[in-house]
């Protein structure tokens, strides 16, 4: 059973309706967890690719691994052909298997510190035989083997359906306060030669985009829109339009642009995307318990068939909500006060505190933290267990640890470091640093902090006094409440929309985003 590898699925657990706050509970070590996308195919229609993703809770590199797909149950029906140029055979009909030419690495998902480890195999292309017929199902049985007897499978489930081409509505800006209300459109058409009977539409909405609506149709986590299904048909060459009432959230940093997208994709193509969330334990987003959302002219009818969007590049739509005005970002360090003999190990939890107004969201496909803390060690101390958001600067005693991507407001980040006191040195005395510069791919830390007197704190340790303790160290510089949460890892009521499912799945952190393509006017 899929389960830590998809930890960031709740939600409806669409290609990207998901809000990444519930974790469920981890791999056992060295396990290696497969999974395969299921699969609706259209007559006709171009070839599906697919690849087997891998998932660890640690690094792994596998060798000499093969991977086998058993389509038997599908004979005559589909056809299964490598896509990379990997070696393949087949040993008998409905079945393939293909050599990995290279050792499999699993590598950390990012961001750092996420704790779950992912590669693909090479891939391979789903397609229709002459044979094949609307209604058609059966099972992909794709497993793998691997040295030292590491091996694991999956069961994807493929339906043969219709072709059909939803396409999204133009891009759309406007402006807003934090605080502020405004409307969207939500425009989708039939770009093809078949009818689309229902569908459903998935949103991809920055944090600080709200809503207060609770359409029955639609399912929300919190004040947050994840998407919403409908069964209206769309006729060969027409558009549908809905309005979106939506809002910024008081603490949207300004001025910003604040991004939303939403794909539209059939009733079919979004249960081949989301079957595995219950498999995960994936926590339910909630439908609504006000009316429906409505669609123009739009005409309720049952669904027909399974159905497929065979050309999904232009099946987005999107907006740009200039946040205006003045709402900026206080970082303000958190140091420790320790106590312990020469020889005692002290765990000093040290990070920041957002004290807001403004939420920091630097949310990416570059997966860069929102800022990053210089931890400076006292004199007369090792490290003897360092957080894995950190690295050791080369010939420092300071390191560097990477934040989230998303600093909530009213939150404090913080992480542990494990010390071991060598040497009693009255008042030791080391440092935290936010906002410490970084030559990063993406860009460094954060620069416009509006109170940087107290992004420094202090780590100062201290012999024990006879009989005290000697445990962990309490916070000062800038603490003060919220929850204590480690630097990196899942921010606490992210919305990832569809990045994060495309991110497990492979296809990358919003991509819907950086896609330009055709446009349909409404």
């Amino acid at each position: 059973m899929l389960t830590h590898p998809l930890r960031w699925l709740t939600g409806l657990g669409a290609a990207g309706a998901l809000v990444a706050a519930s974790a469920t509970p981890a791999v056992a070590a060295a396990t290696i967890e497969p999974y395969f996308q299921d699969s609706t195919l259209a007559v006709g229609a171009t070839p599906t690719t697919r690849a087997l993703f891998l998932y660890a809770d640690e690094p792994t590199v596998l060798t000499d691994v093969s991977v086998r797909y058993d389509y038997r149950s599908l004979a005559n029906k589909i056809t299964v052909v490598p896509a990379d140029g990997q070696k393949c055979t087949a040993p008998e009909a409905g079945v393939l298997v293909c050599e990995e030419p290279e050792d499999v690495v699993l590598h950390e998902v990012p961001p750092i510190g996420s704790g779950t480890y992912r590669n693909v195999t090479k891939q391979v292309r789903l397609g229709l035989t002459e044979d094949a017929q609307l209604g058609d199902s059966g099972d992909i049985a794709v497993s793998f083997q691997a040295a030292g007897g590491r091996s694991g499978g999956y069961i994807s489930q493929v339906r043969v359906g219709e072709g059909v081409d939803l396409a999204g509505g133009p891009f759309t800006t406007l402006s807003a306060k934090p605080g502020g209300k405004f409307t969207v459109p939500l425009a989708v058409a039939n770009s093809g030669d078949t009818v689309v009977n229902g569908f459903v539409a998935v949103f991809d909405l920055s944090y600080s985009i709200r809503t207060r609506d609770r359409f029955s149709n639609c399912r929300y986590a919190d004040d947050h829109l994840v998407s919403c299904q409908f069964d209206e048909d769309i006729p060969v060459g027409t558009g549908l339009v809905a309005t979106l009432n939506l809002e910024l959230a008081k603490d949207t940093y300004a001025p910003t642009n604040q991004s939303g997208y939403a794909q539209f994709m059939t009733i079919a193509d979004f249960e081949d995307l989301t079957r595995v969330r219950a498999a995960v334990g994936a926590r339910a987003a909630t439908p609504g318990s006000g009316p429906k959302l409505t669609l123009t002219e739009a005409r309720g009818r049952m669904r027909k068939a399974d159905q497929t969007d065979v050309a999904p590049g232009n099946d987005y739509t999107g907006w740009t909500i200039k946040a205006t005005g003045t709402n900026g970002t206080d970082l303000a360090a958190i140091g420790a006060t320790l106590k312990g003999t020469a020889g005692a190990v002290v765990t000093a939890t040290v990070g920041f505190r957002n004290n807001g107004p403004a939420t920091l969201d630097k949310t990416n496909g570059d997966f860069e933290a929102a800022t990053h803390t210089a931890v400076e060690l006292p004199p007369g101390t090792t490290a003897v267990e360092v957080p894995d958001s950190c690295q050791l600067r080369q010939g420092t005693r300071t390191y560097q640890c990477a934040s989230e991507m998303l600093l909530v407001a009213g939150q404090s980040y913080t992480t542990k470091f494990r010390l071991r006191i060598d040497k009693i040195i009255p008042n030791a005395r080391g440092a935290v640093r936010v906002n410490a510069p970084c030559e990063c791919p993406a860009g460094g830390s954060f620069q416009d902090d509006i109170k940087p007197a107290n992004d420094k704190a202090t780590i100062v340790v201290n012999a024990a006094q006879s009989g005290g303790d000697q445990g962990d160290g309490d916070g000062d510089g800038g603490g003060g409440g919220g929850a204590s949460l480690p630097i990196t890892g899942a921010p606490t009521t992210m919305i990832a929309g569809i990045g994060a499912l495309l991110l497990v799945t492979g296809a990358g952190c919003y991509l819907l985003a950086r896609r330009h393509g055709s446009r349909f006017t409404a």
